[in-house]
């Protein structure tokens, strides 16, 4: 016998949604992190699934093939809008459809221009009662990328800055390992995971020869590694170079001939942007990630880069991993701001989480003002 909605049932359903499409993660993109849950109408769960990679069934079909026939009747609780269009799998609406639920409780809509509630009206087009919006918020932050993506075709961007107290990422001379603990750099890797791409400067290539890629155990996608390099300096001897996964070097467009040559010789892939200001044209190059299929991008770099994506307002998340030591005035700050001569100038952010990691603090902040919902 079919139970009346309850708004604390529904709730918990969509939050164990929620936690399903959370284990998709890391592995999701260019997709968004979606899971599922059908409910008979006797209340009990039948079946649970989330997309767990692209190109492979979406969380729908996945609760569906879990509850075979019993899904006739049930309740579907999705947190994202159920596809209309064919991809690289079939409409999930339409699965829902032949399956025979009753019923779909959607966190939100769709922001890709293929969906965008064109799956809700199918849906109410075959008689299924349709609600959208039930822990909207929380959804939207789990895909705060994709969001970013489908509605103003650039990533959503995450600065990871590492400091002593005293506001300092190196000493005079370059010298930066390790201002913070291993808990903490392991706290970084488990960022980078989730994000489609790290980015970072020639500057920073140059002077600590980072491999920018997750060594986290079971790590099943390298993220692309992104190198801006205006006059392309990376060497061919750069540790990001011949690692697994795809790296992409953006440079401008007087940058040599024969040095792009030999670095795509290697494998790595050249990009030519526009010059702005002394450097690229960031906005161009957000532009190119997102037309890559890059939903989140998290960066670390040096205090020039960082300044750069900071006082162009391209910067939706900020943490900063702060040591318990002091480095002196002589020290390396966290970000060049030249200009900022009157406190109305001034960069502005709230704070969105602070806790210990290992010996260090983990301070998560979010720029003031219009900006993507701040993934937790």
């Amino acid at each position: 016998m079919s139970r009346p909605a309850d708004p604390a049932t529904d709730a918990r359903h969509m939050a164990r949604a929620l936690a399903l499409a959370a284990r998709g993660l890391n592995t999701t993109s260019p997709n968004p992190r979606v899971g599922c849950v059908l409910v008979a109408p006797d209340g009990e769960v039948i079946g649970e699934g989330w997309h767990e990679r692209a190109g492979e069934p979406h969380a729908e079909v996945h609760a569906l093939r879990a509850a075979g026939g019993r899904a006739r009747g049930a309740t579907a609780y999705v947190t994202l809008e159920p596809c209309s269009h064919h991809g690289r799998t079939p409409p999930c609406a339409d699965a829902l459809i032949e399956a025979g639920v009753a019923r779909v409780v959607a966190a939100m809509a769709d922001p890709n221009p293929q969906v965008a509630g064109r799956g809700l009206a199918r849906l109410r087009a075959a008689g299924i009662a349709v609600e959208c919006g039930l822990l909207e918020a929380e959804a939207q932050a789990l895909n705060a990328g994709f969001v970013r993506r489908m509605t103003r075709a650039r990533p959503w961007l995450r600065l990871k800055l590492a400091a002593s107290l005293d506001a300092r990422t190196a000493l005079a001379s370059g010298e930066s390992q390790w201002i913070t603990g291993e808990a903490a750099r392991t706290d970084v890797q488990r960022l980078r995971a989730r994000a489609c791409a790290v980015l970072t400067g020639s500057g920073t290539v140059l002077a600590d020869d980072p491999g920018l890629d997750v060594r986290l155990p079971g790590t099943q996608r390298q993220p692309l590694r992104v190198v801006l390099d205006t006059g392309l300096r990376t060497p061919l001897a750069a540790r990001l170079i011949g690692r697994p996964g795809r790296t992409l070097i953006v440079c401008g467009p007087q940058a040599g001939v024969a040095e792009a040559a030999a670095l795509t010789a290697y494998g790595v892939d050249i990009e030519r942007v526009p010059v702005q200001g002394g450097g690229l044209d960031l906005d161009a190059v957000l532009a190119s990630l997102a037309a890559r299929g890059c939903n989140e991008v998290h960066a670390e770099c040096g205090a020039r880069l960082a300044g750069a994506l900071l006082a162009a307002g391209r910067v939706d998340e900020l943490v900063v991993y702060l040591a318990p030591l002091l480095l002196g005035d002589a020290a390396r700050g966290l970000a060049r701001l030249p200009g900022l001569e009157r406190m109305e100038q001034r960069l502005e952010f709230d704070w969105t989480d602070v806790r210990s990691v290992g010996r260090d603090l983990r301070l998560t902040l979010a720029p003031r003002g219009p900006s993507a919902p701040a993934v937790s």
